[in-house]
Parts: C-alpha cells; sequence; structure tokens
C-alpha cells in the first residue's frame, strides 16, 4: 500500500496516515493480521519522524485497528465492538450533517453520496 502524506494539508500528518491506514484497510489494501512496517521504516518511507509514526499507530490501536505485539509490531486487527463503533460514527457524522445542512446539501445528496463511497468499500 502506498502511503502518500501532504505536507501542505491542514490535517495533522499523523491523522493523515491514521486516515490512509484505515481506508487501506476498508479497501481491502491491508487485510486482518497483516503486519505494518515498523515505526522506523514506515518514517524512512515516507519521509517523516518516527514520533508521528508512533502517534499514528498509537492511535489506531486505540481504535481498535491495530495490536501491538512485541515480536510482530503493529498488526492490523479489527476491534468488533460495533456497537461502540456505531456510537462514534454516529457522532462524527452528527457534525459532517449539520456542515452539509449549513450548505444546503440534501437528505437525497447525501444518501447518494454514502452509496458512491459504499461501492469503493466491495
Amino acid at each position: 500500500m502506498l502511503i502518500e502524506i501532504d505536507f501542505n494539508s491542514d490535517e495533522a500528518i499523523y491523522i493523515q496516515l491514521c486516515n490512509q491506514i484505515i481506508m487501506g484497510i476498508a479497501t481491502d489494501q491491508l487485510k486482518v493480521g497483516e503486519t505494518l512496517p515498523s515505526v522506523r521504516q514506515m518514517a524512512d518511507a515516507i519521509g517523516i519522524n518516527m514520533h508521528t509514526v508512533n502517534k499514528a499507530y498509537s492511535v489506531l490501536k486505540q481504535e481498535g485497528f491495530l495490536s501491538i505485539d512485541r515480536r510482530k509490531g503493529a498488526v492490523i486487527a479489527i476491534d468488533v465492538d460495533k456497537i461502540r463503533a456505531r456510537e462514534e460514527m454516529k457522532q462524527e457524522l452528527l457534525v459532517v450533517l449539520a456542515k452539509g445542512c449549513c450548505k444546503n446539501i440534501t437528505r437525497e445528496e447525501v444518501h447518494a453520496l454514502i452509496d458512491e463511497i459504499f461501492e469503493e468499500y466491495k
């Protein structure tokens, strides 16, 4: 999987890395049980600080996307707590949908957009 960091983005680099790993999992480019590069290898490969990669891996572990094993390193391991995942998604969607309402985006447009995005994950 190719990780691309936009150094001109307002979004923090560790968040960009987290999001790209999550997208990799969702699109099957990264599979459960697959080991990610070490912190040092990932940092060298994409040209960022090791502490930034370490922060991203820690966040992904907290969010249930990775497990950290002393021998294997960072391993893709999805937390199957669906109730918690739904509640987290709901909280994030509340803000996203509020922004859309402020910009006059209709319910139909939102549904079409969601359908379009879900097609990428099949």
